[in-house]
């Protein structure tokens, strides 16, 4: 411990110098002034009289400010007044609030010091005043005297010890409640902050994820039957007309999307209509196995479930992911059938078209995958994505009609 946080703890604010100049000066009063009028007393001359008593209160002013020298001060003091006073005075009376103070204020070991001077003077001093009066020889009475004034004596200091310390531990304990209280409350603020990061991030994930599925099943539904459409142009035009139809309704639909998922990120509550427009559900999945291209099929086995609207969207980005991945990968020649198998307590949803071999397929997964198998998770759900082996693709997603308590999109 720094010796100057030692000799001054904690040091006294103004409001402190005030209060204990103020009892000095009441010690002062109390136990000086009452002896000014002795010209002698006891054949010891008035002024070193009176300069031993003032020796013995005056240290009080430091009582807050540096306990360790008030008791260096007041030790001084009293060796000096058992030399020059052969008997008890007034200024016995700051003992007690010299020990409490050195207790209250001091820390660690160190403060037990005033109970050893303390121990020390109450023989000392009582010894003096026994000699003083009967000489060497002590009588019976006198030995019992002494024995009682010691034991006083003794209790003027260990007493408001024991209480200085007491307060000091209470104190101390006090302020580390405060001090764990406040760790305790940086704690939960720095957890909340790292929770709605989280959250943040997670929110972010999300709408990239959406917005990954919009444009990109949009885009290659557009660019199939841009490709469609211009081929048939002079041939058929009425079905150039029908793919230029899908293109515009395909276009208009993942507008219409993305304003909804944009709208979800706006400040303004007055904003409604299209932003707010309801999510994909099981019913709309026919018409996107329709627009998506005419080599691709819907098998549907079963009642569709009363399942939560999250659960109704992640099979919708499933099957739209799939046939994304279809269109974008597997050839113009090639058929994809979309089954979906409604059971109980079990949805699946299977995409199997007959492109390319296992050969020519990149299987590293890209985010489109990545983000189809988070969606399948968040909803307690499992999924396969790979290549088959005599030729084509397989997406199977199996999720349960209640996702477990505590499962979120």
């Amino acid at each position: 411990m720094d010796p100057r946080d030692l000799l001054f703890p904690p040091g006294a604010t103004r409001h402190d110098w005030v209060l204990d100049g103020m009892l000095t000066l009441a010690m002062m009063m109390v136990t000086v002034l009452p002896y000014a009028p002795y010209s002698y007393w006891n054949s010891i001359p008035r002024p070193l009289l009176l300069a031993t008593l003032t020796m013995m209160v005056l240290p009080l002013v430091l009582r807050r400010h540096s306990p360790l020298l008030m008791l260096a001060g007041c030790t001084v003091a009293g060796i000096a007044q058992v030399v020059v006073v052969n008997t008890f005075t007034a200024t016995l009376v700051v003992l007690p609030i010299v020990a409490y103070s050195v207790a209250r204020w001091v820390h660690g070991p160190v403060a037990r010091s005033v109970v050893v001077v303390g121990g020390f003077a109450s023989v000392i001093g009582p010894l003096r005043w026994a000699t003083a009066t009967e000489g060497l020889s002590i009588s019976a009475r006198g030995i019992v005297l002494f024995v009682l004034a010691a034991f006083v004596c003794l209790g003027l200091i260990v007493t408001p010890y024991a209480i200085g310390r007491r307060v000091r531990e209470s104190t101390v304990a006090h302020a580390d409640r405060i001090a764990a209280a406040e760790e305790r409350y940086q704690l939960l603020l720095a957890e909340r902050e790292q929770q709605a990061r989280l959250a943040e991030s997670r929110a972010r994930a999300t709408i990239a994820r959406e917005l990954h599925d919009i444009v990109a099943h949009s885009l290659s539904v557009m660019i199939v039957q841009a490709e469609g459409g211009r081929a048939l142009a002079t041939k058929r035009p009425d079905a150039a007309v029908a793919a230029l139809d899908t293109i515009a309704d395909t276009g208009r639909e993942a507008l219409s999307e993305m304003r909804r998922i944009v709208g979800v990120l706006r400040s303004e509550p007055e904003r409604r209509g299209a932003d707010w427009e309801p999510a994909p559900s099981l019913a709309d999945i026919p018409d996107l196995v329709h627009r998506a291209s005419d080599r691709a099929t819907l098998v549907v086995h079963g009642e569709p479930p009363r399942v939560s609207p999250a659960l109704e969207l992640t099979i919708y980005r499933v099957v739209q992911e799939a046939l994304t991945n279809f269109l974008k990968h597997a050839g113009p020649t090639a058929t994809a059938v979309v089954t979906l198998a409604y059971g109980a307590t079990e949805i699946m949803v299977e995409i199997v078209d007959n492109g390319p071999g296992p050969e020519l397929v990149n299987t590293t997964p890209g985010h489109g995958l990545r983000g189809m198998a988070e969606r399948v998770t968040s909803m307690d759900g499992r999924l396969e994505a790979h290549p088959l082996a005599l030729g084509g693709f397989v997406v199977r997603a199996v999720l349960p009609v209640q996702p477990r308590q505590g499962v979120h999109r």
